[in-house]
């Protein structure tokens, strides 16, 4: 897939890892200009952890990136934990990052599971934040997991045909209860396969057109059992957000600047959920691309996201 309307790759100018509680170690690098803008991208899942193509929707002579790796996933360690990783956990942590790295206030880029965890810490702290991009929105709702572990089956049979067929027919009533036993097994011939099963499903339903390539790195057994784990125990849990919601909460971010970018198709995070996002949210603008998925590779989605960021560097 040509990516070249993103910037070239770069090389961290600094990484570490931070001590977090609970016996919990964060991986974080930064990236671009020591004294630009800071920016923190938010990666997806939860648990699919960041990458080096993250690093390329900023122009490195401006920006600060930040990036980092969540509770248990990519290279934070223990990997694969499970053990205090929630909502309420990772918001914590992006305090703590931004306390290390003094840090006054931030831009917040995040998709999927990274516009929830940007829209909560957002909420939690207002004032460290000087705006918002986000992509392919998910709120972290029932109905919204629900259309996840079964809906997708309207547009995508066959994927969840072999999603579902993982399990013997009489776990087939719970997949979300089937598929979290199986990928908390300590086993990995147990647990591997149905991370791959899972993250497999993921990736066939995440792009406009078949991408072989995206499917493959969702199929890598790291990856596949970061996202998979992760995301059955956040799922499980309502996403460990308020009884509210984040719309409940929109009024934290009462005028704050942001830019929301949806695929038209997304079939992952459906479009109507920006829609209401932006509904509730005055200060936001929405961007929907007519011939994208939920994939943020997608050509029509990275070019939008880095005129969203590029837009937020001439305010």
């Amino acid at each position: 897939m040509p990516r070249g309307d993103l910037f070239p790759d770069i090389a961290p100018y600094e990484t570490g890892f931070l001590p977090l509680s609970s016996g919990h170690v964060m991986y974080w690098e930064q990236v671009g200009n020591p004294r630009g803008q800071p920016v923190l991208f938010l990666h997806g899942g939860p648990g699919a952890g960041a990458g080096a193509v993250h690093r390329r929707f900023f122009d490195p002579q401006h920006w600060r990136v930040i990036i980092f790796d969540q509770r248990g996933a990519g290279r934070s360690r223990p990997f694969g934990e499970l053990r205090d990783n929630t909502t309420p956990h990772l918001v914590r942590d992006i305090e703590v990052l931004r306390q290390f790295l003094g840090i006054e206030d931030w831009l917040l880029f995040g998709g999927s599971w990274g516009s929830t965890l940007a829209l909560a810490y957002a909420q939690e702290h207002p004032n460290r934040v000087l705006g918002c991009v986000l992509r392919g929105v998910f709120l972290g709702r029932r109905d919204e997991v629900v259309w996840f572990l079964d809906g997708l089956r309207r547009v995508f049979p066959d994927a969840w045909a072999a999603f579902s067929e993982h399990l013997p027919p009489e776990e087939r009533g719970d997949l979300l209860g089937a598929y979290l036993r199986r990928l908390c097994d300590p086993d990995p011939a147990v647990h591997l396969p149905a991370a791959r099963a899972w993250s497999q499903y993921e990736g066939s339903c995440s792009t406009l057109l078949p991408s072989p390539e995206t499917v493959a790195s969702f199929a890598q057994d790291r990856t596949a059992l970061g996202l998979a784990r992760i995301e059955a125990h956040y799922f499980a849990h309502d996403l460990f957000l308020p009884p509210e919601g984040l719309l409940g909460r929109m009024d934290r971010l009462a005028g704050m600047p942001a830019e929301i970018v949806q695929g038209r198709y997304d079939m992952v995070c459906p479009a109507t959920t920006a829609f209401e996002l932006a509904a509730a949210w005055p200060s936001a603008r929405l961007t929907v691309i007519p011939d994208a998925g939920h994939s943020a590779l997608e050509p029509g989605l990275r070019t939008a996201l880095v005129s969203a960021v590029e837009r937020f560097r001439r305010r």
